[in-house]
């Protein structure tokens, strides 16, 4: 039998990102005969503007920018990666996936690659696979790629869905660490609520049961956020960032009361400027926190995420 190698531990060493050059405001919407005003989608969920990708742009060109700035900042060639997860649910066609199609456009063709569907909650998922992957000598080096285009799934006539989602992409490189850079994940899943959030088959767009998962959100989460603290041997007080999913203000802020986080912790609220991106969402957020400078590189930060299924995932991570 051939014995396997020592477990190692992993970590993220670089971020990419993508955001789309169109936005579109909360007026924008308005004006195109959304029954709502910027005051009204403000004061319910911090949104004020998001990114659109364009008719060229699709999941799998804004995830090959995202990861190809990733590689360069962490001074990569593509060939050094050997496996590719990407985290979406808004593919247009079911077969085949997009992971290998980013891979060949990256240049990296040939590597393991592969799509993972936990809809918003899909990046701390994938995450948590490559830190497997390198922990138990499966690959050195994983990018794991956070990428959607909901704005081909959206009814511009609904109100409570076409106000949230925008569109990007963000990646991590994922490499083997001396000490542990990536905690274990605490998810988790709800199929009871399954129907909260859906593209029903006789349907072609979002629909979502917006109070019902605001409910859910704000009662639930606060003991997976404990969790995933104290698989990795850290207190909620000794935090240097939250980054939890961003899908409205309002959750994050509630999340933020319910941890009692000190006011020292930095809190990630990249959806005023973003909107939800689903699995994009956490990956943009700390993306952005870090190219700001506003978290400590090898800080301490909990990755949060929840969305359609239900599914919720969540780590303490270094900061790169």
């Amino acid at each position: 039998m051939i014995a396997p190698d020592p477990l190692r531990h992993a970590r993220i060493t670089a971020l990419g990102e993508h955001r789309p050059a169109g936005v579109l405001t909360n007026n924008d919407l308005a004006g195109r005969g959304v029954d709502t005003t910027d005051e009204w989608i403000r004061n319910r969920t911090g949104i004020a503007r998001r990114h659109i990708a364009a008719a060229d742009e699709t999941v799998i060109t804004m995830a090959a920018e995202a990861s190809a700035k990733a590689l360069a900042a962490a001074g990569l060639d593509p060939r050094d990666i050997d496996l590719l997860v990407l985290a979406t649910c808004t593919m247009r066609n079911p077969i085949p996936g997009g992971a290998a199609r980013v891979a060949s456009a990256i240049g990296a063709g040939g590597i393991g690659a592969f799509d993972l569907n936990a809809a918003c909650g899909g990046f701390c998922y994938a995450l948590s696979v490559a830190a497997d992957a390198v922990r138990t000598g499966s690959a050195d080096r994983v990018l794991v790629v956070g990428s959607e285009k909901l704005t081909d799934w959206l009814d511009w006539d609904d109100r409570g869905t076409c106000i949230l989602f925008g569109d990007g992409a963000a990646a991590a490189i994922v490499e083997a660490s001396d000490e542990p850079g990536i905690g274990p994940v605490a998810w988790g899943s709800d199929g009871l609520g399954a129907d909260l959030v859906s593209v029903p088959v006789d349907d072609w767009a979002i629909r979502m049961d917006g109070p019902a998962v605001f409910r859910w959100a704000t009662t639930q989460l606060a003991p997976v956020a404990h969790r995933a603290c104290k698989l990795a041997g850290v207190d909620v007080a000794d935090l240097d960032a939250f980054v939890p999913h961003q899908a409205n203000l309002r959750i994050v802020d509630a999340l933020v009361r319910a941890l009692k986080l000190p006011d020292r912790v930095v809190v990630a609220r990249d959806i005023a400027d973003t909107g939800n991106t689903s699995a994009a969402s956490v990956p943009l957020a700390l993306s952005r926190l870090v190219a700001a400078g506003d978290v400590p590189s090898g800080g301490q930060a909990l990755l949060l995420a929840f969305g359609a299924g239900l599914t919720y995932a969540g780590q303490v991570i270094r900061i790169p």
